[in-house]
């Protein structure tokens, strides 16, 4: 397949996990080898099409400011297919466990299915959660689902709560819609989320802003279908090396009550957040 149709099967593809975008997309990129020029054009469209994908973002930046760009792709194709994030949840979910989580979560489910020994409330967002009901019961794992207006329910119910993160930056994650009213009412519960930041999802703020702004409309937020969630809802933090309480720069704070940042995983490679003319 011709480099440009590759990306062009990749920006046009839905419902695919992170770590497939990602793969595909590096792919492509490293088709461009002999047309170099295409870069920066094919990271912007990209990010445009798939703008909830944080991990997307982190690969372009850091390709665009690779000495080595194509081989730097490859490397972090191969960073991605080695994350340990899924292995680090499963180890920290508590025996016999009951999980809440909202809508299609896929660390969450993966690591409930491996553990085998908890139960899940899924939360509805957008019509995902019964899809993920479905993919639990096909392995025949005790999973209720729930309406976004029982979510308190399936709160109280639960021994933990996660969060899966889109993206996150300066002091907020970008979540799947209803996360913001599910890490409020853990929160109110005394059990603050625990929030899964991948590799790829923790963003410099010049890329942060720009991920919110592409997925949020500020004069009607209520259109989007991702939440924007603050730092102070949210507990522990599980990523690619371990389980932690605070998954930031404590040396960097925002100002604001001492809540420091979360710290970028990439270069902020501004030339990509230029609207392309395509």
């Amino acid at each position: 397949m011709h480099p440009i149709e590759h990306l062009r099967y990749v920006a046009r593809a839905t419902g695919a996990d992170p770590v497939s975008l990602v793969n595909e997309t590096a792919q492509a990129l490293r088709g461009l080898r002999s047309e170099p020029a295409g870069l920066v054009l094919a990271a912007r469209r990209i990010v445009e099409r798939h703008p909830t994908c944080a991990p997307l973002w982190w690969l372009c930046a850091s390709v665009l400011a690779a000495a080595e760009p194509f081989e730097k792709a490859r490397e972090l194709s191969d960073l991605m297919d080695a994350d340990a994030t899924t292995n680090h949840l499963v180890d920290a979910l508590p025996a016999d466990a009951t999980v809440c989580i909202v809508g299609w979560n896929p660390t969450a489910l993966e690591a409930i299915a491996r553990r085998g020994d908890c139960r899940a409330i899924i939360v509805d967002s957008f019509g995902t959660g019964d899809a993920a009901v479905n993919a639990l019961e096909r392995l025949d794992i005790e999973v209720q689902g729930v309406t976004l207006e029982h979510a308190a329910i399936g709160v109280q119910m639960s021994d933990v709560v996660i969060i899966d993160a889109l993206g996150c930056g300066g002091t907020e994650v970008l979540s799947i819609g209803g996360s913001h009213a599910v890490a409020a009412l853990a929160y109110c519960e005394n059990k603050s989320a625990w929030t899964v930041t991948r590799l790829g999802t923790r963003l410099p703020i010049e890329l942060w802003n720009a991920m919110k702004l592409a997925n949020r409309d500020a004069d009607a937020p209520w259109r989007s279908d991702v939440d924007v969630v603050s730092r102070q809802l949210l507990g522990r933090f599980i990523g690619p090396t371990g389980v932690s309480d605070i998954e930031v720069n404590t040396e960097q704070s925002n100002g604001q009550n001492n809540v420091p940042n979360f710290v970028g995983e990439c270069p902020a490679s501004t030339e990509m957040l230029v609207r392309s003319a395509m």
